[in-house]
């Protein structure tokens, strides 16, 4: 699922300020997937060069990410998963369960922010519920997604992989190569995220249950 803002750029590196400060909680949250990239790319002995080439994401990026200082979109976290060798769900958890996760009313894990439609990149715009916490092995990404509206104009982009949506509340639009589907509560779409596209809440915040495949 791709929610860069129109005009940033693909891989994920800043691209100017803010004038809106991350709150604790959310800074809190972010922090959470550097640590463990670095973790990860220290555990190979990858320089972040090295991890660059084999990501196709900038060396500012990556270290910005590293370092709690951007909000990571979903596209270049598949690719950085990608290029050290593990799922995206080893970014996503420090710890990793066997057998199956159970997950109860109001225990779905920690929070994720991405940075949507924010040139910036310091901005979450969609926050993102994992409903498989700790996981091993999964092949599948659940999660509950609270969706905003985009600001001006979308870019369409793409990564490997395929999506399932199903809106929980408020109405989204999802636009598909040249196509575009605008969904209301109950309604469902399933798509190869090989072709661009761009989500994102219309008329208000939204909601949906989403499971995102993305091959190792």
């Amino acid at each position: 699922m791709i929610v860069n803002k129109p005009g940033a750029p693909l891989d994920g590196r800043p691209a100017g300020e803010t004038d809106e400060p991350m709150n604790d909680q959310m800074e809190k949250d972010l922090n959470l997937i550097g640590p463990r990239m670095r973790k990860l790319r220290e555990q190979r002995e990858y320089s972040i060069d090295t991890l660059a080439r084999q990501s196709g994401c900038s060396t500012e990026m990556i270290t910005a990410l590293e370092a709690g200082e951007l909000v990571p979109s979903l596209s270049p976290l598949l690719r950085l998963a990608r290029g050290l060798g593990v799922r995206l769900g080893t970014l996503l958890d420090d710890q990793m369960l066997e057998g199956p996760v159970v997950v109860r009313k109001g225990e779905a894990g920690g929070t994720v922010h991405f940075s949507g439609n924010d040139p910036a990149q310091k901005r979450a715009t969609l926050d993102f519920h994992p409903l498989a916490p700790r996981k091993a092995s999964r092949n599948m990404e659940p999660f509950l997604i609270d969706v905003h509206p985009a600001d001006g104009h979308v870019k369409l982009n793409e990564h490997e992989g395929e999506e399932f949506l199903y809106v929980l509340s408020g109405r989204i639009e999802i636009l598909y190569g040249r196509e575009s589907y605008q969904l209301e509560a109950g309604d469902s779409i399933y798509y190869e995220s090989v072709i661009p596209h761009h989500v994102h809440a219309l008329e208000g915040d939204a909601r949906m249950l989403a499971v995102v495949y993305a091959p190792a």
